[in-house]
């Protein structure tokens, strides 16, 4: 059995939420030893196609002529597409119908979460869907207080200093602008944002909050795995205010490196991250004010080993398995 791994434009995306996960799935092949491939020029028995593209849509054609196998992976949907660069949401019903186009070419298709499975079926795709996880690098995401330290003296925040992080691509639908927002209602405290894109594609609200000029506000810009380990590991909150997401990778990271959280309060987190359980959520900009204060003043309870448990859960190791399990099923 040998997998093709494709993934169209994979250079555009290797700084994304995408990236990271075809990342992972080569790690998850590697640790189950299953033979696989990049090249659409060597000989595969399935094509695992993790894009929506025009490239990605006639290479399925032409493998399912060959009598390939398909898994198409649905890392994207139209409700997490609708918040994102300018004019998505203008464009968002077309793109549904030509999500619903490529992923009707898979053989079984795979997506990150419960709740995208349920989006997808909701859309009238009668093709099996199997939830499985996008996965953690747990042997790399840990606690560790040195790097935690490295992380301060880069940034030059002092021990008494509270600091609060963000991660996301400089798009509306990650809550970048409320992220933003709480810097200007809590100067107190010190903000990082971790990610970038290019400013001219996204929407008038985004670009102003980004050239905001707060005292206590950090755009990191993009930063390399090893950089992301080191935040998580030195500060005080991981803040994910996003509007919609198929999973959202920076939090398992979170809670694997047992970082304090605090989430939007969203369908995609229902069932496996719970409030006041493993993490913290807030519904709105008020909540998150209010709880940002409450977890930096230590009057909330700290959650990070019941966290922990969730990014053991998806441990790349045991992401690899479930795999095998739909490719030998294919």
């Amino acid at each position: 059995m040998k997998v093709l791994l494709y993934t169209e434009g994979e250079k555009l995306f290797s700084k994304s939420g995408l990236g990271k996960a075809i990342k992972h799935q080569m790690r998850a092949l590697d640790y189950e030893k299953i033979d696989y491939t990049t090249n659409v020029e060597d000989d595969y028995d399935i094509a695992h196609i993790n894009f929506y593209g025009p490239n990605s849509y006639a290479l399925a054609k032409i493998a399912k002529k060959k009598g390939k196998k398909i898994v198409y992976h649905a890392h994207s949907t139209e409700e997490d597409f609708k918040k994102g660069f300018i004019f998505s949401k203008q464009i968002a019903p077309m793109f549904k119908k030509w999500l619903i186009k490529c992923y009707n070419l898979g053989d079984v298709i795979i997506t990150p979460t419960p709740y995208s499975k349920k989006l997808l079926e909701g859309y009238g795709i009668q093709k099996k869907i199997y939830a499985i996880s996008n996965g953690i690098e747990l042997d790399k995401f840990k606690r560790n207080t040195a790097l935690g330290k490295k992380f301060r003296k880069k940034y030059h925040i002092s021990k008494q200093e509270k600091v609060v992080i963000g991660i996301g691509l400089y798009i509306e639908r990650k809550g970048i602008v409320d992220f933003v927002e709480l810097a200007k209602r809590l100067p107190e405290y010190r903000f990082i944002w971790f990610g970038y894109s290019p400013l001219s594609a996204t929407t008038k609200e985004v670009r102003d909050a980004v050239n905001s000029n707060l005292p206590n506000l950090t755009f990191a810009g993009y930063v390399e795995q090893e950089e992301i380990i080191e935040a998580m590991n030195g500060c005080d909150l991981y803040v994910f205010p996003t509007y919609e997401e198929t999973e959202g990778i920076p939090i398992i990271e979170a809670c694997a490196c047992k970082t304090k959280a605090l989430i939007r309060d969203i369908p995609v987190f229902d069932g496996w991250l719970q409030d006041e359980k493993n993490v913290y959520k807030a519904k709105n900009i008020e909540e998150f004010e209010e709880k940002i204060k409450k977890i930096l003043e230590n009057e909330l309870k700290d959650l990070t080993e019941e966290a922990y448990k969730i990014a053991e859960e998806r441990d790349i190791q045991k992401i690899g398995k479930e795999l095998r399990k739909v490719y030998e099923s294919l």
